[in-house]
């Protein structure tokens, strides 16, 4: 089951997927300096991850420890974007992105190594 994490929560969780596990104290600090927030708002975020089961809490020093990757945020992200705006199609969200805007050589050729990477797993 994939956890859902609300903006707030997906960057509390920024600080763990980047720096690796770290007191609420050092979350604090990080997102002070990066968007402002204060200490009581930064502990509040943490303590609701732990509750989704998205963090981990140990002691000494409230340590905290990322449970979920960011590619697991991710895939549940997307996952919840393809079944809320493109009836469970991944098709048409790809249809819609490559409609929005020009893609360079070098983006098209990687959107094509994933593809051929796809096929692949799928004849393996």
């Amino acid at each position: 089951m994939a956890i859902k994490l609300f903006d707030s929560e997906l960057k509390v969780m920024g600080v763990l997927w980047k720096e690796g596990d770290a007191t609420a104290k050092q979350i604090s600090d990080i997102l002070k300096a990066e968007i402002g927030w204060n200490m009581n708002t930064t502990y509040t975020v943490i303590k609701k991850c732990i509750a989704k089961g998205a963090i981990e809490r140990s002691e000494p020093n409230f340590r905290c420890h990322a449970l979920i990757t960011r590619q697991e945020a991710q895939e549940a992200e997307t996952d919840e974007l393809i079944g809320k705006m493109f009836d469970g199609s991944a098709d048409k969200l790809f249809a819609s992105l490559l409609g929005r805007r020009k893609l360079t050589a070098e983006q098209i050729a990687k959107l094509r190594q994933i593809v051929g990477d796809l096929d692949e797993e799928e004849d393996a």
